[in-house]
């Protein structure tokens, strides 16, 4: 599979780039949180090398080709405040799928709206992808209202649809059809 190149993405208040060494300290931050270790990669109570081996595999993902991840950065400081991803495990079908996490202290000032508008603008440019996925837990009203505001719209629910800490968890299923490409 062709290695895929992480652009730079910057539009609405918010930066989407490659992972650096200096956003260790946020993937170490994120590790703390009782959630985020349980949905994605980040080490619970990880140290600076749990956080590296985190960055590493971020770009890893790009370099196989598997998608893209991206950290949400403020675009004044340029400090990442979260990460977003676009997976390309369905591709085959057109199909792509996002995720995205912001660390808890940068919550509730829109950083994961305006982060999956931008990814959602630019993804549905891309000739591949018909269609681009998302998946929320029922109980976590603030990514699917993100969802809602970036255009995607709740398809149904998904019951016991992933496995999180050990126990199959319904989510609901989200979707944003790019227009058609004549």
């Amino acid at each position: 599979m062709t290695g895929l190149v992480v652009p730079v993405l910057d539009a609405d208040g918010v930066r989407l780039r490659s992972f650096v060494a200096s956003d260790v300290d946020l993937i170490i931050d994120a590790g703390r949180d009782p959630l985020i270790p349980s949905i994605t990669s980040v080490r619970a109570h990880g140290d600076q090398a749990a956080g590296q081996e985190f960055i590493r595999r971020q770009h890893h993902r790009a370099s196989t080709g598997q998608g893209w991840s991206f950290a949400i950065a403020d675009p004044v400081t340029d400090t990442a405040v979260g990460q977003i991803g676009l997976w390309r495990t369905d591709i085959g079908h057109g199909r792509v799928s996002i995720g995205y996490w912001i660390e808890r202290s940068h919550r509730r000032h829109g950083y994961a709206s305006r982060a999956l508008r931008l990814l959602t603008s630019w993804a549905s440019t891309l000739e591949e992808v018909s269609r681009l996925e998302l998946y929320v837990e029922p109980w976590n009203e603030g990514s699917w209202r993100a969802a809602e505001s970036a255009g995607f719209r709740r398809e149904g629910l998904l019951r016991r649809w992933q496995k999180i800490d050990g126990s199959a968890r319904d989510m609901y299923m989200y979707a944003h059809l790019p227009r058609e490409r004549h």
